[in-house]
């Protein structure tokens, strides 16, 4: 959970960036590594973010540390904070539900699903978005018998088409995070870049950098027309069409669907 390498951060820098989204009339969300919560944690609540987003490669709730620096403690962190806290990533019903017991209002479901990531070659660790997503859904509905409370599941990354969004909501996803699609778009400054923050650890990667071809307006990406169909634009329209054609008209109930599970020669 502890990451071995940690870039400067200016941290006038964080209040700066809050600001100009907020004032954009955006939703700012801070995104932190586990390893430098608490030390950026008084500049990041000074910024007045909408929420936090406490993301590494696998987050649990319970564990050890061999340093000499005390490990992150997520229940008590989260608690003690104003905003929404979002943690992740995890990968198992066991610690799905761990995490949703700190009182997180969403866990990041997956490990290693995106195109950046080599978490699976270099660490051996992987498991299939269907099944995490699944596994989650399991803990969520635990979790909900539990304390009366829902914890929103977030498929992270491995959506590169509508149909992919489609089938993470099925598997129990509430929302899902995009990473290449967004790339795709022609506004995006990284001009079709796309990386994880464990690309550049510095003892051991466990990403690339990988290229995307900008392929249309990021409004066209997520809503249209598409003019093509390889599913890579509207990606929204794709979603609402998957609902209609499946026959359910909300996402709580287009996780009520049926999944079949097929070979892979049959997906296109």
């Amino acid at each position: 959970m502890r990451e071995a390498y940690a870039a400067p951060v200016d941290p006038d820098l964080i209040g700066e960036r809050v600001r100009r989204i907020r004032e954009a009339g955006a939703t700012a969300a801070v995104s932190v590594s586990p390893a430098r919560t608490e030390a950026l944690l008084p500049h990041i609540t000074a910024a007045e973010p909408h929420m936090l987003v406490i993301r590494g490669t696998v987050t649990s709730a319970e564990h050890v540390s061999t340093t000499e620096v005390a490990p992150l403690d997520l229940k008590y962190l989260v608690r003690r904070l104003d905003v929404p806290v979002i943690v992740g990533g995890c990968a198992s019903y066991q610690a799905a539900l761990h995490l949703m017991r700190t009182g997180a209002a969403g866990v990041l479901v997956g490990v290693g699903p995106g195109i950046t990531s080599r978490t699976s070659t270099v660490l051996g660790v992987h498991n299939p978005q269907a099944t995490a997503i699944a596994d989650a859904r399991a803990a969520r509905m635990r979790h909900l018998d539990e304390t009366g409370v829902y914890c929103h599941v977030i498929a992270d990354s491995g959506m590169r088409t509508g149909g992919d969004i489609a089938k993470a909501v099925v598997c129990g996803a509430d929302a899902v995070m995009l990473d290449s699609p967004l790339a795709a778009a022609t506004e995006a400054p990284a001009r079709g870049a796309v990386w994880s923050s464990s690309a550049f650890h510095s003892e051991l990667p466990r990403g690339v950098l990988a290229k995307v071809d900008r392929i249309a307006p990021l409004e066209v990406v997520l809503n249209g027309p598409a003019d093509s169909a390889d599913g890579r634009t509207n990606l929204m329209g794709a979603l609402r069409k998957a609902m209609a054609v499946s026959g359910y008209d909300s996402m709580k109930d287009l996780q009520k669907a049926e999944l079949i599970v097929t070979g892979s020669g049959a997906r296109r």
